[in-house]
């Protein structure tokens, strides 16, 4: 009898060792979001989501939809720092709706790209911005 009782004494601590001491089941893994849309998330809410495209766009040197993307901006305005000629490029964001360039651009200083600028106007104000690398 003592025996049995030992044993299940024995048995008790053993189970009680195992559950403490069990590797802990493996946890889903989070989904890895792609290197676009960490980028995304870090752009400000005043840009329009058509700007991530165009962001998307410029990273990968092309192909842009309109022939004056990339082009030099002269900041013939001066509402940006004065930089040399050929330092600011524009891009066109699309407007929904829209069936031609709009009002809509980012102005991209540096190659490649160090300084972003955003403007819905057509030149008359302009918001800087970060863009993730």
């Amino acid at each position: 009898m003592r025996s049995l009782k030992s044993l299940a004494i024995l048995l008790v601590l053993l189970a009680a060792a195992w559950f403490w001491h069990r590797p802990a089941p493996p946890q889903a893994a989070a989904p890895q979001a792609s290197q676009a849309e960490a980028a995304s998330a870090a752009l400000p809410a005043f840009l329009p989501p058509e700007a991530r495209d165009t962001l998307a766009r410029i990273a990968r040197g092309g192909p842009f939809e309109h022939r004056q993307d990339g082009s030099v901006f002269g900041n013939r305005e001066g509402m940006l720092p004065a930089m040399p000629r050929g330092y600011y490029r524009e891009y066109t964001v699309e407007t929904p709706g829209l069936g031609y360039r709009g009002a809509r651009r980012i102005i991209a200083g540096g190659d490649p790209p160090e300084v972003y600028y955003y403007t819905d106007d057509h030149y008359r104000s302009f918001r800087r911005f970060q863009a993730a690398r």
